[in-house]
């Protein structure tokens, strides 16, 4: 397994590798992410929503990498009643869906048995693991081709998918 301690990762180099798809699972109920950290506390005050560089570049890769032929697809598995951090994803995800990023939710009561981690899994042969610190911020990716462990995450990923309602229907339940 390859580390990259890199912070913020180097997404542009690792979704430029994909042909075919790009897969993100997230299991998380809260994130501490740095760069989001100013737009979520303004959403927790009821505060207007600012503009986000970081993620129009984020959305401008997307476009980048759908326009290559990758499909860019991400199931979030969340606690029912969400998060405040699962409630502010949801008022912000429709700027990622009209990049093309096809988002879907599963209720972790629905969702069976699910990954302790978020991964990335690249062509259905790549993982690539978001690694946490102990505060649950960004500590770098580990990186693996290992055949065994990509299937069982392709097993995962069909898995959930099939579950998974896409954002647009998700958001307005």
């Amino acid at each position: 397994m390859l580390y990259l301690p890199h912070e913020p990762p180097d997404w542009a180099a690792l979704l430029g590798g994909s042909g075919l798809e790009a897969f993100h699972l997230e299991v998380g109920d809260d994130y501490a992410v740095p760069t989001e950290s100013d737009r979520y506390h303004r959403f927790l005050e009821g505060r207007p929503v600012l503009a986000d560089e970081y993620k129009d570049r984020w959305n401008a890769l997307i476009r980048e990498t759908i326009a290559r032929g990758v499909t860019v697809r991400r199931v979030r598995v969340v606690t029912v009643p969400h998060t405040a951090y699962h409630r502010w994803l949801l008022s912000v995800s429709d700027t990622n869906t009209e990049a093309g990023e096809d988002i879907r939710y599963v209720p972790r009561h629905l969702a069976g048995d699910v990954p302790p981690d978020d991964w990335w899994l690249i062509d259905n042969e790549r993982v690539v693991y978001n690694l946490v610190d102990g505060r649950g911020g960004p500590a770098g990716l580990a990186i693996t081709a290992d055949p065994v462990i990509a299937g069982h995450c392709r097993t995962v990923k069909e898995r959930l998918w099939e579950l998974a309602t896409p954002y647009p229907e998700y958001a307005r339940q």
